[in-house]
């Protein structure tokens, strides 16, 4: 079977699954289900068999080469979207900006009432983007990536903890809440699969182990 034809099924297999899934959320809290559902550990360990392994570089990297918060719909940015989306009873300004509400993050399980203790994290950075494929990428691909609200890619956590895994992948960098580390990878695999991006062998790894026990 010629390698499009696995990834279109395991595409098909996996929008089955996401469906499935859906159901689950109408019982669960509203700020902590916001994240696009990933798909199902055995659907991520397939896709995580089918990705590229190759040493990563970082080679004319720049944050400014992924347009980030573009408008959305309004006045409303990428990043108020997200704060909307992922928060409980938010407030907003004519200018879109949360004005009160809270938000819990799930790396953590911290609460907070005020957006300005939350950062919005590309849950696959856009440093490991650009790492594993990226680079070759046009501007308006990195853009959408930047902004992807379909994937489960844009979640709102606690600032510090977002800005202590910087750019790291789950070789070297998990959430401290250990009951969202099977979302997570779940969740990094779909994406590196999604846009075709490369894994390197530390981070295939560690994906492995986690997949694994989920």
């Amino acid at each position: 079977m010629s390698k499009f034809y696995a990834r279109r099924r395991l595409s098909i297999a996996a929008a089955l699954t996401g469906l499935i899934a859906s159901v689950g959320l109408f019982n669960a809290p509203a700020a902590s289900a916001a994240l696009p559902t990933p798909v199902s550990a055995a659907t991520a360990r397939s896709y995580l068999a089918t990705l590229d392994v190759r040493t990563e570089s970082r080679t004319g990297y720049d944050r400014d080469l992924f347009p980030h918060w573009i408008t959305q719909s309004g006045a409303c940015n990428t990043r108020e979207t997200v704060l909307k989306r992922d928060g409980s009873g938010v407030v907003t300004d004519s200018s879109c900006a949360a004005t009160s509400g809270s938000w819990y993050s799930p790396y953590d399980g911290a609460t907070w009432s005020a957006a300005s203790d939350v950062d919005i994290d590309h849950l696959v950075p856009l440093a490991e983007a650009w790492d594993s494929g990226a680079g070759s990428w046009t501007t308006s691909r990195r853009q959408a990536f930047a902004n992807d609200l379909t994937r489960p890619q844009l979640l709102a956590v606690t600032d510090n903890v977002n800005q202590a895994k910087g750019d790291q992948d789950p070789a070297t960098w998990m959430p401290s809440r250990t009951a969202y580390r099977c979302t997570y990878v779940r969740a990094w695999v779909q994406v590196k699969y999604y846009y075709d991006l490369a894994v390197d062998s530390a981070e295939k790894s560690a994906l492995q182990g986690y997949l694994n026990n989920c």
